[in-house]
């Protein structure tokens, strides 16, 4: 029997694990690296020990200082969540030989499924249709082709090739992705299939020679191969549902599985099934299988460990549909880049359980208000799921609820989740792995750009009702009020990447909103020299303005905005879609001019790589150099036709937002 469990690794995995171990009376013990010392699983924990360092090398990845702890703490047993050392044979293994239980697959089994080509091999002999593989760039013959990571999952090391040319750069780069994720950079190459869907077969086994399949899901929709919408039961036509379940068992056989555990396939346009690969852990997507069964699967997993029989023996019937997202801390806008920063708030309406099967809308969150998003791990901060009767039910209320979340400090994909979420395409399940790549238009944020300078003007209400509440003296007066009207008072923000947007308004002496205007680069129409209003503006009325809520007339029709102010900075959550505004000082301090062409930094991390020399002449789209963060390598490309100038930072430097990376001057002659 588990007494007391230690779970090797981080975030919201580690508060699921940790959820269960609370309901069935397991002590639990976190690890847990410099950076995450005030993580939230850490304090969700009943013990938790140091692993001294930031970077997983350092931390989730080393095996003796997991072990170690281990046995500081009087752990018996041990779950490696998902990610890090997950599918590490060597660490299940290890593990074992301790004298702990491991809450997983042998090591055997994770070593024959971990070495994806044999697996291939192995299934291929059973009958199951395999893509053409090779693992010697020089024998590709056909194009286009996936290179893919060996060791681990979630789309790290991953790369789209579409011609020869691309082929080397694409394996160099995904084995050093792979390696810093996994700790293994050792890479493989199959056929990539064009509009093909990514479903994949809920497996358990025990001890007792049972393997059962929990049904299908469909995680089709990915960004950077790696899964960001996910769910359960895949609509897919009852025949192709029965042959991926009579695969997935023969995988699970042929290596005698016990536990939790994945089997990935692509469905082709053809209707045609290729296996993918087989993830020997738990899946990030395992909420949306516990939702529609009713099963704990962590709660399994450590039954089978302990040695129990599973308690279902036949795949349960689907009972209703659930929807999961993958909240990130990312820019869709921006390539997906990263973001990191303080998370000033975290609030999702509706929710009605936490890291546990109950129905309804389900948070699994490795992150609360105050957390910090640090460079070293990967960018998810939660997953949300919806279960309803029908999917479209699942669809609308999940949707609803991002709509409504105040994501406060930190750029996330929120915004594309919900258009994807209540796109035409989605709701007739027309999906493959290419969804994004085909509708550039869930990339548009969900508060239109005609609606900001709204926005704005509540953020510009807020903190003149904020000053007067704080007010020593005529507290009473509107803001800015006077006998006879003048001037306008004036807010200047930024908005996206920098640019300026002014709010006018002035308060009559009732507090009512006599007239307001704005200039920004959003206008069509500039606004006159020497006016204040714009006349293309709607038409408002101020109804109420207090510190952290306003409610407009905006046309007649009535809009309540909340406002969060942090600093300088602003967030605006309508009824149409959140704005992160920085208001600017009135009277801003000088600040050093940067050399034109100079390339930033857009996050903390390392450069890898530098790919020109100072002199060289380079073409826009040129690509620089390489920057690494949240585990992903990041290209720094050349914004326009020019000369390289400055290179600051050389290979193996740390820099952090901001820093200049290059100097690209167009106008240089290298003659």
């Amino acid at each position: 029997m588990i007494n007391k469990l230690l779970v090797a690794n981080r975030g919201e995995i580690a508060r699921r694990v940790f959820a269960t171990c609370r309901a069935l009376g397991v002590a639990t013990v976190a690890v847990h690296s410099d950076a995450d010392a005030d993580a939230p699983f850490v304090a969700d924990a009943d013990q938790a020990v140091r692993l001294p360092g930031n970077t997983p090398a350092e931390t989730y990845l080393r095996i003796d200082a997991i072990l170690d702890a281990a046995r500081r703490s009087g752990a018996d047993a041990v779950h490696p969540g998902y990610g890090f050392l997950a599918e590490n044979a060597e660490f299940a293994a290890a593990v074992t030989d301790a004298g702990l239980t491991w809450v997983g697959p042998s090591a055997k089994a994770i070593a024959a499924m971990g070495d994806k080509m044999a697996a291939k091999a192995m299934l291929a002999d059973a009958g199951v249709p395999m893509l053409p593989t090779w693992t010697d760039p020089a024998e590709v013959t056909a194009f286009p082709v996936l290179v893919k990571a060996a060791a681990g999952g979630g789309g790290r090391g991953m790369r789209i090739v579409r011609d020869a040319a691309g082929l080397a750069e694409a394996v160099a780069g995904a084995r050093r992705e792979a390696a810093a994720a996994f700790g293994d950079g050792t890479v493989f190459i199959e056929r990539y299939v064009e509009r093909g869907r990514h479903v994949e077969v809920q497996i358990f086994g025990d001890t007792h020679g049972t393997v059962v399949a929990l049904g299908v899901r469909d995680c089709s929709i990915q960004r950077r191969h790696q899964k960001i919408v996910e769910e359960a039961p895949g609509v897919l036509p009852d025949d192709v549902r029965a042959e991926l379940h009579e695969a997935a068992v023969a995988a699970g056989r042929a290596v005698d599985y016990v536990g939790a555990g994945t089997v990935e396939f692509l469905l082709a346009p053809d209707g045609q099934v290729h296996f993918l690969e087989m993830n020997t852990r738990l899946q990030v997507e395992h909420p949306v299988t516990e939702l529609t069964t009713g099963l704990d699967l962590v709660r399994l997993q450590l039954l089978v460990a302990e040695g129990e029989p599973l308690p279902v023996t036949t795949t349960p019937p689907a009972d209703g549909h659930a929807i999961e997202v993958r909240l990130c801390a990312e820019d869709p806008a921006q390539g997906f880049r990263p973001a990191t920063g303080t998370l000033h708030r975290f609030a999702i309406p509706g929710v009605t359980a936490e890291f546990g099967p109950a129905r309804g809308l389900r948070l699994d969150s490795g992150v609360v208000d105050g957390s910090t998003v640090s460079v070293h791990y990967d960018s998810m901060l939660a997953k949300l799921v919806a279960w309803a009767p029908t999917r479209t039910e699942a669809a609308r209320a999940l949707a609803g609820a991002l709509a409504r979340a105040e994501l406060h400090g930190v750029a996330t994909n929120r915004d594309l989740l919900v258009r994807v979420l209540r796109s035409a395409e989605f709701t007739a399940v027309d999906l493959d792995t290419g969804f994004l790549d085909r509708h550039p238009e869930v990339f548009a944020p969900l508060l239109p750009a005609e609606q900001l300078p709204v926005a704005a003007l509540a953020a510009a209400l807020s903190g003149a009702a904020e000053r007067r509440a704080a007010a020593p003296v005529l507290a009473g007066l509107p803001s800015g009020w006077r006998n006879v009207p003048s001037f306008p008072q004036v807010t200047r923000f930024t908005v996206g990447d920098g640019e300026e947007i002014e709010v006018h308004y002035r308060l009559d002496r009732t507090g009512g909103l006599a007239e307001w205007g704005r200039k920004g680069p959003l206008l069509t129409d500039p606004v006159e020299e020497g006016s204040s209003v714009n006349t293309e503006l709607p038409v408002v009325e101020l109804v109420t303005a207090t510190p952290g809520r306003v409610v407009l007339d905006v046309d007649g029709v009535r809009r309540a905005f909340r406002v969060h102010r942090v600093g300088s900075s602003v967030f605006v959550d309508g009824p149409d879609g959140a704005a992160s505004l920085t208001e600017l000082p009135r009277l801003p301090l000088p600040t050093a001019e940067l050399a034109a062409g100079s390339l930033l930094a857009p996050l903390p991390g390392a450069v890898t790589r530098v790919h020109v020399e100072v002199g060289q002449r380079v073409a826009a789209g040129d690509l620089l150099l390489t920057l690494e963060a949240m585990k992903l390598e990041h290209p720094v490309l050349a914004p326009a036709d020019g000369v390289v100038t400055e290179l600051p930072v050389p290979a193996g430097g740390q820099v952090e937002t901001g820093a200049v990376l290059a100097v690209v001057d167009p106008e240089e002659d290298p003659q």
